[in-house]
């Protein structure tokens, strides 16, 4: 193998021309047609006795140039990236220049690992909400315990919105039953929308006992056979059931919580929530910082880097589904998508994540951080825990590189956001009026100078 030029090319990317000898070529040749031949068939040779030279004087010189070239070629791109010294981040585009018995020469399109520029990246500042939690947060906590507590019971009234009726029903369409338009003892939610439109607004009023004639028109856009028709449904309300809450008091707050009292249930709720919305105001508060690190950074990534993280995002994803019972496949099929579908919409997210770790990965050099033995070790012992695995066991599966590196960006990101600063947050609605006064308003501008992005050469 000799790489013969080497040229930088845009985003990141470098072309090699790598040449491949003619006494490697022959032996890859010979290996192919070694592995081949039984496959053969050469009239007047028995299967796999025909020798080389009378197969490709049946199908030519070439006949056995690709096999070869894909046995080559790489072990000859590995060598060659480790001979320049370049950070091989992405998959290679390949082109074959010339093949022929002194051998090939091929062009590969590498993706190194871009260098990035920083921007600033401490004391960076972003917007902070304050939570609070007010009676009618806590009321909204308290719903579903009420939900579940909530019984239907028999009314001996007319049905209408919010009851239950349950009916029995039979749909004629022309004097003659339809598929599927039967049904016995049905708990019919007056006004969820269950039902075809119409027919439950003609059940309302209905009491036990009632029978009814139903007419109902079923949407253009329903099941073929019925679309747009006119059909009669036969209805017979069998019971109406109201929905009855529970008492919200004490007795109610033992029954569904560990609490004595409703007043230390609701206590415990607020505080509760108060610590969520906390911990959501923490998690787009560092989120808004990290992005704005991404955005200060000056860095151009190459495809592949971008595609190599697709591809782990597909493999996590098809891993999820898999968890779940289900093949990817027949995913796909149920969600209407195909793979590159599916590849496209997780573009964007990878390419966030391949920016977040060039920015993380530029902080970490900056400011000189190193993962010690003691905090891979400490790492391990952690994981051995949580996954309930002998640490042996956890280092065989989990590559030391790869651990040590997910250990350096963890802390580069500490050192951004231990620094960063919260700036108290606008309420919503009083950023709305202000930029409706601001619009009502003639506005004077004067020209900002900008600059064209920067990028390395």
């Amino acid at each position: 193998m000799k790489v013969t030029s080497v040229e930088k090319k845009e985003k990141s990317t470098v072309e090699l021309t790598i040449q491949v000898e003619a006494d490697a070529f022959e032996a890859a040749i010979q290996k192919v047609y070694l592995k081949t031949r039984g496959r053969m068939n050469v009239p007047g040779f028995r299967k796999g006795k025909a020798p080389r030279k009378i197969i490709e004087g049946m199908y030519g010189p070439s006949v056995f140039y690709e096999d070869a070239i894909n046995e080559l070629y790489p072990t000859a791109y590995e060598e060659a990236v480790k001979e320049q010294g370049l950070d091989d981040v992405g998959y290679p585009k390949m082109e074959i220049v010339e093949v022929g018995k002194e051998g090939f020469t091929f062009k590969a399109l590498v993706s190194v690992r871009p260098e990035a520029k920083l921007g600033e990246y401490k004391g960076l500042t972003a917007p902070k909400e304050e939570p609070k939690v007010t009676d009618e947060d806590i009321d909204q906590e308290l719903k579903p315990y009420v939900d579940r507590a909530t019984r239907l019971v028999s009314v001996d009234r007319e049905a209408r919105e919010g009851d239950t009726a349950v009916i029995d029903f039979e749909g004629f369409d022309n004097g003659t039953p339809f598929e599927g338009g039967k049904g016995e003892n049905h708990d019919l939610k007056l006004g969820a929308g269950t039902f075809v439109p119409g027919f439950e607004e003609q059940v309302a009023g209905m009491k036990a006992g009632d029978e009814r004639d139903i007419d109902i028109t079923f949407p253009e856009e329903y099941h073929p056979d019925l679309a747009g028709k006119a059909v009669v449904f036969h209805v017979k309300c069998n019971e109406v059931k109201e929905s009855q809450a529970p008492e919200v008091d004490d007795e109610f707050a033992k029954d569904v919580s560990e609490f004595e009292t409703l007043a230390d249930f609701r206590k415990d709720l607020g505080e509760k929530l108060l610590e969520r919305k906390k911990g959501q105001a923490q998690a787009e508060f560092e989120n808004a910082i990290m992005e704005q690190l991404v955005e200060g950074m000056e860095c151009e990534i190459p495809d592949g880097m971008v595609e190599v993280q697709v591809d782990r995002i597909m493999d996590d994803y098809a891993m999820r589904i898999q968890n779940q019972g289900m093949r990817v496949d027949d995913y796909m099929s149920m969600m209407g998508m195909t793979p590159e579908m599916m590849r496209t919409s997780a573009r964007p997210a990878a390419l966030k994540q391949v920016q977040m770790e060039l920015a993380l990965t530029a902080v970490a050099k900056a400011e000189g951080l190193e993962v010690s033995d003691e905090e891979y070790e400490a790492e391990i012992t952690k994981l051995s825990e949580q996954y309930n695995m002998p640490v042996e066991q956890v280092k065989a599966v989990v590559a030391q590189e790869a651990l040590k590196q997910d250990l350096m960006l963890r802390k580069a990101s500490r050192v951004v956001l231990d620094s960063a600063k919260a700036a108290k947050k606008t309420a919503a609605k009083k950023t709305a009026k202000k930029a409706e006064e601001s619009e009502a308003k003639p506005k004077r501008t004067r020209a900002k100078k900008t600059e064209e992005p920067k990028t390395e050469e």
